[in-house]
């Protein structure tokens, strides 16, 4: 199992630094990415499609607080919580 969530902690990664467009996302794992100016709310949207069409886990926008998904690490979290 510690390699399938190697797997998704990786391709998560590899989403956000498409979707921030900036390899620092992997250097800031527990830095709030809004608050960097790597993440905005448009880009939230992005990387939660790019979450279900790789990875095939589904999280409505609605259905975390923001400060729950505003890290790399937090994020990670809570797709691995939600992979099959």
């Amino acid at each position: 199992m510690a390699d399938g969530d190697a797997t998704v902690r990786e391709r998560v990664l590899d989403l956000l630094v498409d979707v921030c467009g900036d390899d620092a996302v992997r250097d800031h794992l527990d830095d709030d990415l809004f608050e960097l100016g790597l993440l905005d709310s448009m880009g939230a949207i992005e990387l939660l499609v790019g979450i279900e069409d790789e990875l095939g886990v589904s999280i409505a926008p609605t259905a975390v607080p923001r400060e729950q998904m505003n890290t790399p690490n937090k994020i990670v979290e809570q797709v691995e919580k939600r992979v099959a």
